[in-house]
Formats: C-alpha cells, structure tokens, sequence
C-alpha cells in the first residue's frame, strides 16, 4: 500500500454545513447514499466503525475506528474492507477523512483516502467516491431539511 496514493473527490452542495454534516453521521441517511450501507459506530473518537451491505452482489462487512469527530467540519476514520483481499493488518487500512467547508450558502465537501496499492486502486476509489457525493447531494436535494440529514 501507499499512503502517497491518494484518492480525492469533491462537491459543493446547496445546503448548510450542518445539515451535510447531519447526513454523514445519520445512520439512516447513509443507508440512503451510500447504496444501501447499514453503519454502526457511537461517532466517538477511538470506537470501532462498521460497514455491512451488498456491493456488486457480495456480501461484505468493513471496518474501522473514528479518527477524528470535530462536528460539522471533520469526519475522518481508518477503514478496512475484506474484499480487498489483503490481510488485516494496519498497514491494509486506508485513511477516510471528510473535510466541510461553507461557500456561503452552499457547503464543500472534500473526501481524500490515503494508502491505495496501485494507480489503478486510487482511480477506483475516487469514482466510488465520486459516486457517493454525488448521491449525497442528490438526496439532500431531495430529502426534507427536517428530515434524515
């Protein structure tokens, strides 16, 4: 692995820091963006994350522990999935870390995961990221601002 290969995505959403920062941290509203992903964590720093969904037809269950909770700016967290195929050693693990920023009206999110293998593994996780914020977005747009998130 190599921490010097890092994925990045970002996006700016019409919608305060907040209520994005709800939304990352909302277990229900996760479900909703991040294809279906059921979280379970207390959001404290130190404790145990984990993932457990279906992802092109395979059942998986990642983990984690909570870097940093710094609400609503910073979410950063390690993160270990078995379908990586690699051993789970903490030199397997990537660094999520979810940065938010207001540009007036709108927030900024900006996503970076250190530790990719190979070329080839950031390009992959910048498109699932990609993907994710862009759903992200979508179901603020869509959701109530009462609502989840």
């Amino acid at each position: 692995m190599n921490k010097n290969l890092i994925a990045r995505a970002s996006i700016t959403i019409n919608a305060p820091v907040e209520r994005v920062w709800g939304a990352l941290v909302n277990p229900e509203a996760i479900k909703q963006f991040m294809f279906g992903t059921h979280v379970v964590t207390d959001w404290r720093e130190g404790s145990p994350i984990t993932w457990k969904g279906e992802w092109q037809g395979k059942s998986y269950e990642d983990k984690g522990v909570i870097l940093r909770f710094e609400p609503p700016r910073v979410l950063q967290y390690s993160h270990f999935s078995p379908l990586s195929g690699l051993p789970d050693k903490p030199e397997n693990y990537h660094t999520v870390t979810i940065e938010l920023s207001n540009e007036g009206n709108q927030t900024h999110v900006l996503l970076s995961q250190d530790n990719n293998a190979t070329e080839e593994a950031r390009e992959h996780s910048e498109r699932n990221w990609e993907m994710m914020l862009a759903a992200l977005k979508k179901f603020l747009k869509r959701s109530p601002p009462g609502g989840p998130g």
